[in-house]
């Protein structure tokens, strides 16, 4: 039992050995769209912006699952290297208002909310869902573009 947990153990050390001798930038060509990055994706897939550009709906429930939530890139090293993307709520309203051409951030921030602080959906007929809620749609649409949604742990800032 002792020898194959050590055997274990090597063979993590060697691939942790692996993957820190990793150059990410290594052999990268200069215009290279970048690695991990869930806007660049989400910015440069037409019909993901063509949805929210056509739903005022989806284009909140997009806005509302990139806050308060993280994001891993469905791919070897950022599973091995625990990597994710997340942004602040703010960066989240400005990257709906890039994805479509119009307005800023602000037409979005707290539209979660509803009635009061936020610009939302007090008595739901607009389809709004609060801030860190992942809709079906969304969740579906992200793991087509290779992303899947991760809470933050318990004691995250702790």
């Amino acid at each position: 039992m002792a020898g194959k947990l050590s055997q274990s153990v090597r063979r993590r050390s060697r691939l942790q050995g692996l993957l820190n001798d990793l150059d990410p930038e290594e052999n990268v060509p200069e215009n290279a769209p970048p690695e991990g990055d869930l806007e660049h994706d989400l910015r440069s897939t037409e019909w993901i912006c063509a949805k929210v550009r056509n739903s005022d709906a989806y284009a909140q429930n997009l806005y509302a699952a990139m806050c308060n939530m993280r994001f891993q890139r469905q791919d070897v090293l950022p599973i091995l290297r625990d990597e994710f993307w997340s942004c602040s709520w703010r960066h989240a309203g400005g990257i709906i208002a890039d994805m479509r051409e119009s307005g800023d951030y602000m037409d979005w921030y707290c539209s979660g909310i509803g009635e009061g602080l936020g610009n939302g959906d007090a008595d739901g007929s607009r389809g709004y869902v609060p801030e860190a809620t992942v809709t079906d749609e969304v969740r579906a649409d992200l793991l087509k573009l290779g992303w899947v949604p991760c809470e933050w742990p318990d004691d995250y800032g702790v």
